[in-house]
């Protein structure tokens, strides 16, 4: 059977054999009605994913895929440095490291009912959120660059949260390798008020409930237990890693900043690539080192951000709930490239794996989790849409072998902006999940229509398409009580 021109391989695998330019076949990762309704672009920038220089194995879409810049959002990819592999911009993201933290808090959802409105209200005045909008926290020169060769332990290290945080987040909190020298006045200066803000777009704070355990051995093993609330913070590094991808993306397609300003086109001087979006480097060449080393500087940069966040949230919990711990079950991030050691044509070998808008999921027994969570393997959090429910779940060794330790990221959406923004009005929507009892707190009605639940694909298709392909096996449904938004 063929969609698209896949092959179907099972019931949760189809697979884009070697075509044209193609050096590796590509692999989609969903059921039949995910695969029906993906777009035709999203399969092209799979397809062109598949042409770079010493990409290994496949080009590979996960279940929550949709078309984005160069490669398709949900799409994983990984390059052999030896074999003249290449790190892309557009496969990494513009949100560099945008991720997932999820706090338990030891209370129950009829604790936060009973102060639901005054928390909605206190997190919305601690957080700030919204497109530009500011925190208290100014960043100049050292402490910039401090923030950005440090990432969540130096937040950590000046009082924003707990030295046991850390362990429970990837990389110990800090990406190591990261060159703040190589990110520009710019993006920092872009960043300089913006530590601790969730900004806009489909980033968000919540107050969820966990209305279902799906895998009670680990379920009990990551602390959840039905009934209980727990926090979900999605956000990235903000203006910056927007900033990193755009200065470097103008100087490995120089024709690209001369079309934004109406001249005429430099020459690339570097790579051939199928798709001007896919514009990338080597990964041993000066200007993909230099990329590297700025695109880790915004990981730390994302995992700060996440980290004063929780801080913050924190604060209010204090005043509201006392008794509340809010301990940290992990925060894990998509958008990056990560080098990795992974099993590939028959040997173990570092590899630098894309995952733009993908969340690493590592099996049970892999030694970069930590000892409480070796046994369980690694919590992948899963973020639904607005008003819908979001998961939490377990990565597995089938998942590690298929898709270089990846699974899923959210709903994915199924349509654009611009077309929510006319399908859906932001008031309306804010009124009907009020009426089904989310609190919304918002500074945009505009950012709530690109981001009404219609927008989305239904996450409990997109997380049943993850565990029969066997990326990751759920663990708990949690459901939302309160919504914090740009």
């Amino acid at each position: 059977m063929t969609l698209h021109g896949l092959i179907r391989h099972d019931d949760f695998q189809w697979h884009l054999p070697m075509t044209g330019d193609m050096r590796v076949p590509a692999i989609v990762y969903g059921s039949l009605e995910l695969v029906r309704a993906m777009e035709d672009q999203a399969l092209t920038q799979l397809r062109n994913v598949a042409c770079l220089p010493g990409i290994v194995r496949a080009a590979m879409a996960m279940p929550d895929a949709h078309s984005g810049y160069g490669f398709p959002i949900g799409g994983v990819a990984a390059f052999d440095p030896a074999r003249g592999g290449v790190v892309s911009m557009g496969g990494v993201g513009f949100d560099i490291a945008c991720g997932v933290r999820t706090l338990l808090t030891g209370l129950t959802r009829d604790d936060i009912l009973a102060r639901r409105e005054a928390l909605a209200d206190a997190l919305f005045h601690a957080v700030p959120s919204g497109v530009g909008q500011g925190g208290r926290i100014i960043l100049k020169g050292d402490e910039m660059a401090q923030m950005l060769e440090g990432g969540a332990a130096w937040a950590v290290g000046r009082g924003y949260g707990l030295p046991a945080d850390l362990a429970r987040i990837e990389d110990h909190g800090r990406m190591p390798g990261a060159m703040p020298g190589h990110v520009s006045p710019r993006a920092r200066e872009r960043m300089r008020d913006q530590l601790g803000t969730l900004g806009g777009g489909n980033h968000y704070l919540e107050v969820q409930w966990i209305e279902r355990i799906l895998d009670a051995d680990k379920g009990a093993a990551f602390g959840l237990r039905e009934g209980d609330a727990v926090i979900s913070i999605h956000c990235g590094s903000r203006g910056l890693g927007h900033q990193i991808g755009q200065d470097f993306i103008d100087e490995l397609a120089p024709g690209s900043k001369a079309r934004r300003k109406g001249k005429a086109a430099a020459p690339n001087p570097y790579l051939p690539v199928p798709d001007r979006e896919l514009v990338c480097a080597p990964i041993d060449s000066e200007p993909g080192r230099r990329y590297l080393g700025a695109m880790r500087a915004g990981i730390n940069c994302a995992l700060a951000n996440r980290q004063v966040i929780t801080h913050l949230v924190r604060g209010v919990f204090a005043d509201l709930f006392p008794a509340a711990r809010l301990d940290l079950l992990y925060d894990v991030s998509h958008n990056t490239c990560r080098a990795e050691r992974h099993q590939a044509e028959g040997k173990e070998q570092t590899l630098f794996v894309h995952r733009k808008g993908a969340t690493r999921a590592l099996g049970p027994g892999h030694p970069e989790l930590p000892d409480t969570l070796r046994a369980t393997g690694q919590p992948v959090l899963v973020g639904g849409s607005m008003g819908t429910a979001s998961y939490i779940l377990a990565g597995t060794a089938e998942g590690e072998a298929r898709s270089f330790a990846s699974a899923c990221h959210g709903a994915g959406r199924s349509l654009s902006r611009t077309e929510a923004r006319r399908r859906f009005k932001g008031r309306d929507v804010v009124d009907t999940l009020q009426h089904h009892g989310i609190f919304i707190r918002t500074f945009s009605d505009r950012g709530i229509a690109e981001e009404a639940p219609g927008a989305y694909k239904d996450i409990d298709e997109v997380i049943a398409s993850a565990a029969g392909a066997g990326l990751a096996v759920p663990v708990a449904r949690t459901h939302p009580l309160i919504c914090v938004k740009g």
